[in-house]
């Protein structure tokens, strides 16, 4: 079960944060009023749970983050609250319709309406401006991630982990995109124009390290990548080159001032 369960509050989209006992991590006061939580409406007419850490007030970026395929804002929640304030930034991140405490069900067309109704609220509720939000995503997150990116400008994006397309995850022989694919980003990452670091573990067992490749050479403003060797799918955020690669491209690679 998830850890917090955001609850309809007084005011437009008001939540409150609840932990229950059993929560995996218990919070201190000052990290829960770093964190709030709210509901947005997409274009297709789901509620969706959107969170906002604010690890680090002064900071002049924010990550938009979208998560993994098997975890929801409860289970991240401290992974977030970790990691914003050892990069030094807030971090604002969305359940994708069926997940969480998001409505509707999961398919392709709600992940783009997902991503597109977290970026207008992160915009309009928090004044954040598009040369100050980093795109993140990761495994199925870089798909969403991708199709913004390839429709807006941003300060950056991180690839955690990406999928050139499903049926390129499926059967990896596939040359081309077919009609019937699934998140074909390979086709959507050379339109792209803000600068794009790619991280991937070179023992990857369910989106091959081939994936991470690909999509690295079809960037027009790829950066130097992050290859961990080694690390498979679930595992590189707990090795030291992953914090460090993005501090450094964050606070040494993009303007700070």
């Amino acid at each position: 079960p998830a850890p917090q369960q955001p609850e309809e509050g007084a005011g437009p989209g008001a939540c409150s944060l609840h932990l229950s006992e059993r929560a995996d991590w218990q919070y201190s006061q000052r990290e829960l009023d770093a964190v709030e939580v709210f509901f947005s409406r997409t274009a297709r007419d789901n509620r969706l749970g959107c969170m906002f850490v604010r690890c680090a007030p002064s900071s002049r970026y924010t990550l938009l983050f979208s998560h993994g395929n098997a975890v929801d804002l409860g289970q991240m929640c401290s992974f977030y609250i970790g990691l914003g304030s050892r990069i030094n930034c807030n971090i604002f991140s969305y359940d994708y319709s069926g997940y969480g405490v998001s409505s509707g069900k999961p398919s392709e067309k709600n992940l783009y309406a997902d991503i597109d109704a977290a970026w207008q609220a992160l915009r309009t509720r928090y004044g954040v401006s598009p040369e100050n939000i980093i795109l993140y995503g990761q495994s199925i997150g870089t798909v969403p991630t991708v199709d913004l990116a390839s429709r807006y400008e941003c300060a950056a994006v991180i690839l955690h982990s990406p999928l050139m397309s499903g049926l390129r995850v499926a059967f990896p022989d596939t040359r081309k995109t077919y009609c019937f694919d699934a998140f074909p980003s390979i086709d959507k990452i050379s339109k792209v124009t803000s600068p794009v670091l790619v991280i991937h573990g070179t023992e990857d067992e369910v989106i091959d390290f081939s994936h991470g490749l690909a999509m690295y050479e079809r960037c027009p403003r790829a950066v130097e990548p992050l290859w961990v060797e080694g690390a498979g799918h679930n595992d590189i955020e707990l090795y030291a080159q992953y914090l460090e690669r993005l501090k450094q491209f964050i606070s040494h690679e993009l303007p700070n001032s």
